[in-house]
């Protein structure tokens, strides 16, 4: 018999069984890359995570014979809502197995809690923040998935999905630059080289660590201005800038870092991560006592590195900025001399000038991933 369980948040066995379902439903698969126990558990504490403080989530389970087969989180972003004039509920973390009438006891229940809270439009996957990827894995399950930045899934979820009356909302492409074909291309170099002599605009080169915290907060605030133009964008409050920048850092090499100034304001930026997938693979979501041992070597032998997060302030768009900065990954990136692919990831189709960009950069589409909508 199928039943649905509200996830008591307070109650730490029912948190566990809402984290831990994904290993049963990923177990061998060696695409799957699982997320570190601490930022898993962080969404379900409503003390902790930063997005509680001004929006509503629940989460769920679905449960059969006394066996948890699925999981969906429903979420009601009120910033978003409020600032594009919205009544939309999102759903998130959506993990089932091949059972539809598990996907549609839980999608029903997802609808219901937000037709109870006035919104009439499901979508998703979209998660409690920027850093949580978007949409269903529709193209590219072969590929092992890039760290915990991108969604993966099994392939019958996008059927799953589907079949609950979803449509497409938007899609987020992710190419890949193979070692033979990374080349900056002409054109492009010749724009950042016209922007460099203008001396408008700086790429700021960091010597350490320590010098590119210190200017996070100047990172931050621009990180908060870039996206208003974006499908996906919402102001975030203080402390969810602070909470993005610090989970950059964490992971950041500031060689990886680029930003562009104009005199002391950061107006664009440009990330990449060494993709340290294999490692977090091999810590089953724990840090200690050796996971972020393993997490720091793998750093030193990845042969992937994933450029994720671009942004130019609006009235700094169409001035070149872009090629400046793909000009100075560019040089960084050879020069490491240690990478053999080099990843473009979730690009949404509504940015057109970075569709555009990865055309110029000669990029392979290789995964897509969809987010979906329908009507309640």
């Amino acid at each position: 018999m199928l039943s649905i369980e509200k996830v008591d948040t307070d109650n730490k066995k029912q948190v566990k069984r809402f984290v831990e379902l994904p290993y049963r439903i990923y177990a061998g698969c060696v695409q799957w890359v699982p997320p570190l126990n601490i930022d898993a558990y962080n969404q379900l504490n409503r003390k902790k995570h930063p997005f509680h403080e001004h929006s509503d989530v629940e989460f769920f389970l679905a449960v059969r014979d006394n066996s948890d087969i699925g999981r969906i989180a429903v979420i009601e972003n009120k910033p978003f809502n409020n600032y594009h004039h919205t009544r939309k509920a999102d759903f998130y973390l959506f993990e089932c197995e091949n059972d539809k009438e598990a996907a549609a006891a839980l999608f029903n229940v997802a609808a219901d809690w937000a037709k109870t809270r006035g919104l009439d439009t499901i979508v998703g996957p979209k998660g409690m923040g920027p850093l949580d990827g978007y949409g269903i894995l529709t193209l590219g399950h072969v590929h092992r998935q890039t760290m915990t930045m991108l969604n993966y899934n099994h392939a019958y979820y996008q059927q799953l999905v589907e079949t609950q009356g979803f449509e497409k909302e938007v899609d987020f492409v992710s190419c890949y630059l193979p070692a033979d074909k990374f080349k900056i291309p002409e054109r492009v170099e010749k724009i950042a080289e016209r922007v460099i002599q203008r001396g408008h605009l700086e790429v700021k080169k960091f010597k350490n660590k320590k010098e590119l915290l210190s200017w996070a907060d100047r990172i931050g605030i621009a990180y908060n201005k870039a996206f208003v133009n974006n499908w996906e964008y919402y102001p975030l409050t203080q402390r969810e800038i602070d909470f993005v920048i610090e989970n950059i850092m964490t992971i950041a090499d500031h060689r990886l870092i680029k930003i562009i100034t104009h005199g002391e304001d950061v107006v664009g930026f440009l990330f990449a991560f060494h993709d340290v997938s294999a490692a977090l693979q091999r810590a089953k979501g724990g840090l200690f006592p050796l996971g972020l041992f393993d997490i720091l070597s793998e750093m030193r032998r990845a042969n992937t590195v994933a450029v994720n997060g671009m942004g130019i302030l609006p009235q700094y768009q169409g001035h070149g900025g872009n090629a400046l900065l793909y000009y100075a990954m560019g040089k960084t990136l050879l020069e490491f001399q240690q990478f053999v692919h080099v990843e473009m990831t979730q690009v949404a189709e509504t940015a057109e000038q970075m569709r555009a960009d990865l055309k110029n950069l000669n990029g392979i589409e290789y995964k897509n991933h969809r987010v979906y909508r329908r009507k309640i």
